[in-house]
């Protein structure tokens, strides 16, 4: 592939767009209607089920079937409890970070359409001094601008609302993306830019590509366990975010060294096939695209592990994009690794040459 950047004008409008529409776990729908919309020009068909995990699918009647998959949803928090003076607490839908919810702004989701509101939060005067206490799920609340339960409901938020962060798009020093939402709606953008790819350069595969964007990864990847007994793949290449392990209070000792601008990271975990994972990293030596390496121990914690151990087992791997502050309203990514994972995605499909290739991912 060209050295020129593949993302184009289009291609970063569509990912502002979907960054910014809120899709938490469980209500992905509208941001699943925005990813097929811009991928329906690239495939030939879709395929949905109940629970929304959403595939296009390129060659349908191909005997072998490739899965590449990102995961649609977002950490939020749900209503949990409304005081009698207006008050609301918050139970965690996905791995929502308690530390960074004082003095936040916040999106509670109603039939009545979006109720703004605040993380509330003691002043520091009023805070004691030897003694601070630390935001708890237990003592983290949100307020209205309401002072009765009553004002509450009367404005459609009750039990079970869901509510997410308004934090929306940008781009700091021209190469850096930041939003609430990168992990992982950016893996649905790049599979999608792998679809785009295969269109534009008239790449013909031989086999069925079905390029899946799950639901319900952040509770448990229950969206990926569902829709891979609906397509029964043969392979599964999934692409989830890593963190950047070089920013101040991670230890490289545990989390491995990782670093946002070197490149994809290529794990090695149990639930990687070896042989698929070599193919990924030949794919990436023969183009001159920069990887990295990491180690997992038992699972990886991403969608790769439904995948792998599903219908008696599929040959999956697992390529990530290095990112800093995950579960924070200011994720950022590095333009250039979103590119270099979209690029390794391509060439390892390329690298995919006949029916026969599959007798060694067995």
């Amino acid at each position: 592939m060209s050295e020129k950047s593949i993302l184009n004008a289009k291609s970063l409008d569509f990912l502002e767009q979907y960054l910014n529409n809120p899709s938490p776990t469980g209500y992905e729908a509208g941001g699943q209607k925005i990813w097929m919309e811009y991928l329906k020009p690239y495939v030939d068909t879709f395929i949905t089920d109940t629970y929304g995990s959403a595939v296009g699918i390129i060659n349908p009647d191909a005997k072998y079937k490739v899965v590449i998959e990102g995961h649609s949803d977002e950490i939020s928090w749900y209503v949990n409890y409304i005081t009698d003076n207006g008050l609301i607490y918050v139970i965690r839908n996905g791995g929502s970070d308690h530390m960074i919810a004082p003095s936040k702004r916040v999106n509670i989701h109603t039939k009545k359409g979006i109720v703004k509101g605040v993380f509330g939060w003691p002043a520091i005067h009023t805070r004691l001094r030897d003694k601070e206490e630390q935001p708890k799920i237990e003592n983290i609340f949100i307020d209205l601008g309401c002072s009765t339960k009553e004002e509450v409901e009367k404005l459609g938020v009750h039990v079970g609302c869901v509510v997410t962060y308004p934090d929306d798009f940008m781009v700091l020093n021209e190469n850096k993306f930041v939003c609430r939402a990168i992990d992982n709606r950016i893996g649905g953008f790049m599979i999608a830019e792998v679809a785009r790819l295969l269109h534009e350069n008239k790449k013909k595969l031989p086999f069925g590509l079905y390029i899946t964007n799950s639901v319900q990864e952040e509770v448990g990847l229950r969206g990926a366990e569902m829709i891979t007994k609906t397509i029964r793949p043969n392979v599964a290449i999934v692409t989830d975010v890593c963190h950047d392990s070089t920013t101040p209070m991670i230890d490289k000792r545990i989390e491995g060294e990782t670093q946002i601008g070197k490149g994809p990271v290529i794990t090695y975990a149990p639930a990687v096939q070896n042989n698929l994972r070599e193919l990924i990293i030949d794919a990436a030596e023969n183009n001159s695209i920069p990887f990295q390496r990491l180690a997992s121990s038992r699972v990886t914690g991403t969608d790769t592990d439904a995948f792998a151990y599903s219908n008696g087992g599929v040959a999956s791997a697992l390529i990530s994009l290095p990112l800093r502050y995950m579960h924070t309203t200011v994720e950022m990514v590095h333009r250039d690794d979103v590119e270099n994972v979209i690029k390794l995605i391509y060439e390892s499909l390329l690298k995919i040459e006949n029916e026969e290739t599959f007798s060694y991912f067995k």
